[in-house]
C-alpha cells in the first residue's frame, strides 16, 4: 500500500492532544490535593491526640506518644477506610497484648520467648478479616515483652488506651474535617481515557494515509499504556465509591457513581476493541508472517471511518447531546457504507483483507457508545 495523502482530520493532531494535556494536569491536581489534605488532617489529629494524652487515667498518662501514633494509624483516604483500619489495628493490638501475657508465664524475656512470641504473632497475623491489624500483632506482643519490663500490666493498659484514644481522634478528624470525596479524580480519569482512545483512533487513521510503512509508529506501542490507563480509571472509580461510605458530605455533593461504573465498563470494552485494531493494523504494516493486507482502495475510507469514531468519543466530553448523536449517526453511516462496499466488491489482491476485522471493531465501539447514550437518557 502506498499513498502520500495527508490526514484530513484536523481535530486529531491538535485539539485532542491539548485536551489530553489539560485532563492529565487536572488529574494530577486532583490527586495531589487529597494527599495534601490527608497530611494536614493527620498532623491535626496527631497534635490533638498528643494534647489530650496526659489526661488519660492512671498509668496511661505515662505513655503519651502512643496517642499520636494511633491517630496516624487511623488516618485513611476515606472515612469508612479510616474506621475499618482503626478498629482492625486495635483488634491486632489486643491480640498481640494477649499473646504476650500468655507467654509471660515463661518468665523474663529471653531469646527463646521473644522468638516464640514473634512466631505465634506471625501465625495469628494470618487470621481472616484482621486486615490492617495483622502487622500490629507481633509488634504489640514484642513491645509488651521488651518495653513493658516489670510492669506489663500498666504498660499494656496505657499502650492500648492511648492508641485507642488516638484512633478515635483520627476517625473523628477524618469524619468532621472535610471528609474527602474523590469524585473529581474519577470524572477526570474517565475523560482522560476517553480522549486517549479517540487520539489513538486518529493517529491510526493518519497512519493509513501515510506512505507505508508510516513515518509515525508511536501509536503501535500504546496498547499496553491504554490497558494500564483503563486499570487506573477502575481504581479511581472504586476509590470514589469508597469515599462515599459513612461520609456526611455525600448528601451535599450527590453523584451517580453507578453511572461512573457504567462509563468505566463501556470504556473498558472500547479499550479492548481499540487494542484489537491497533494490533491488527500493526501486524498488517510490520509483521512479516501475517498474510493480511489493507488494499489501497480501502485505505482512505477506512481512515475516515476510524477518525469518525474518534470524533464520536471526543464529542462525549466536548459536545452537546444533540451533536454527539449527530456525529454518532455520521460515523455509523460511514462504517456501514464501507462495510457494504467491501462486501460487494472483490479486492484485487492476492492476500486476504484485514479491513473487515477493523470495521467489525469500529462497529462494536459505536454500539457501545450508542448503548451508553441510550441508558443515560
Amino acid at each position: 500500500m502506498t499513498t502520500t495523502d495527508e490526514a484530513t482530520h484536523t481535530g486529531g493532531p491538535s485539539l485532542p492532544r491539548r485536551l489530553w494535556r489539560i485532563a492529565a494536569g487536572n488529574v494530577r491536581s486532583a490527586l495531589l490535593w487529597p494527599r495534601l489534605q490527608l497530611a494536614l488532617k493527620a498532623g491535626l489529629a496527631a497534635g490533638i491526640s498528643f494534647a489530650i494524652a496526659p489526661f488519660m487515667p492512671g498509668s496511661a498518662a505515662d505513655y503519651p506518644y502512643y496517642a499520636p501514633l494511633g491517630a496516624l494509624v487511623a488516618m485513611y483516604e476515606n472515612v469508612a477506610g479510616s474506621m475499618k483500619q482503626g478498629v482492625q489495628t486495635l483488634a491486632g493490638l489486643a491480640i498481640g497484648v494477649g499473646l504476650a501475657f500468655v507467654l509471660f508465664v515463661l518468665g523474663s524475656p529471653t531469646p527463646l520467648t521473644v522468638g516464640v512470641v514473634m512466631a505465634f504473632g506471625v501465625i495469628l497475623a494470618g487470621l481472616p478479616k484482621i486486615g490492617a491489624g495483622r502487622d500490629w500483632i507481633p509488634t504489640a506482643a514484642l513491645l509488651v515483652l521488651l518495653v513493658g519490663g516489670h510492669n506489663p500490666d500498666q504498660f499494656s493498659f496505657g499502650y492500648l488506651l492511648q492508641m485507642a484514644a488516638g484512633v478515635t481522634v483520627g476517625i473523628l478528624v477524618n469524619l468532621l474535617v472535610f471528609p474527602p470525596l474523590h469524585f473529581r479524580a474519577a470524572e477526570l480519569s474517565i475523560a482522560e481515557l476517553r480522549l486517549a482512545l479517540a487520539q489513538q483512533l486518529w493517529d491510526m487513521a493518519k497512519a493509513l494515509k501515510e506512505s507505508w510503512p508510516p513515518e509515525h509508529e508511536d501509536w503501535s506501542k500504546r496498547s499496553g499504556a491504554l490497558e494500564a490507563s483503563a486499570r487506573s480509571v477502575r481504581l479511581a472509580v472504586e476509590k470514589a465509591d469508597a469515599s462515599r461510605q459513612a461520609n456526611p458530605r455525600r448528601r451535599l455533593h450527590p453523584r451517580d457513581v453507578e453511572l461512573d461504573y457504567r462509563n468505566l465498563r463501556d470504556l473498558e470494552r472500547i479499550t479492548f476493541h481499540v487494542q484489537d485494531v491497533t494490533q491488527v493494523l500493526s501486524d498488517v504494516i510490520w509483521a512479516k508472517d501475517i498474510p493480511f493486507v489493507v488494499p489501497d482502495d480501502y485505505a482512505v475510507p477506512l481512515a475516515d471511518a476510524m477518525a469518525a469514531v474518534g470524533d464520536v468519543l471526543e464529542a462525549v466530553e466536548t459536545e452537546s447531546a444533540e451533536r454527539q448523536s449527530e456525529l454518532s449517526g455520521e460515523a455509523d453511516a460511514t462504517v456501514k457504507a464501507l462495510t457494504a462496499r467491501v462486501g460487494a466488491e472483490e479486492a484485487a489482491t492476492d492476500a486476504p483483507s484485514a479491513v473487515e476485522s477493523i470495521l467489525l471493531s469500529l462497529h462494536r465501539m459505536l454500539r457501545v457508545v450508542k448503548s451508553s447514550a441510550d441508558s443515560s437518557k
